[in-house]
């Protein structure tokens, strides 16, 4: 593997990232002088923040990357017993990252309406749809979606996944999904085990 593969991350604009993010003025202050996205995600981290940490990641990487991230934290606290209704939308979303059609995007939307939009599977079905051309059913003039939905999408998941069966077992799995999210970024799969009862 090449050493020169430049960090995903770093093409992201911090400002826009940030304006995305829609952060409390308490953590704007904070971070203020940061000038990249890793920096501000280690400082949000260090400060107790990790799901506003989540939330930069997920408006900072490309949006495959992003989508398939949700795709691998609902993955790792799914449990073995999640029923294929409960997958399917995760598992159109993994789809769509090797091969982002508008017919998978949709039918992982389509999933995640049946889903009731309650799971970070559904979440990750979403954040394909919302990565797609267009908002418009196909015989309809195309509606680009706004570039911050990708975003809003995956932090959904990814804090649901955080939270999902042991709520209390948030914090460490917010530091998983975040070096999930930098493997991610930095050409890696950022795949995460399946979490064990």
């Amino acid at each position: 593997m090449s050493g020169t593969k430049q960090n995903k991350l770093a093409a992201a604009s911090l400002s826009v990232v940030l304006e995305r993010c829609a952060l409390a003025d308490d953590l704007t202050a904070k971070i203020a002088g940061l000038d990249n996205v890793e920096a501000v995600v280690r400082a949000l981290l260090a400060g107790g923040h990790g799901i506003e940490a989540a939330r930069v990641l997920a408006h900072a990487l490309p949006k495959r990357e992003s989508v398939w991230w949700a795709c691998m934290c609902a993955n790792h606290t799914a449990g073995p017993d999640l029923p294929e209704a409960g997958r399917k939308p995760r598992e159109l979303a993994e789809a769509w990252v090797f091969q982002p059609s508008a017919e998978l995007a949709r039918a992982a939307m389509d999933e995640a309406k049946r889903a009731g939009f309650q799971s970070p599977e559904a979440w990750a079905g979403v954040a394909a749809f919302w990565s797609g051309d267009s908002l418009t059913p196909p015989t309809t003039p195309a509606v680009a979606p706004p570039p911050h939905l990708t975003g809003l999408a995956v932090a959904g998941a990814v804090a649901l996944a955080a939270v999902r069966h042991k709520p209390e077992r948030q914090p460490q799995r917010l530091v998983m999904f975040l070096q999930s999210a930098q493997d991610i970024a930095a050409g890696g799969t950022g795949r995460l085990p399946p979490e064990t009862p």
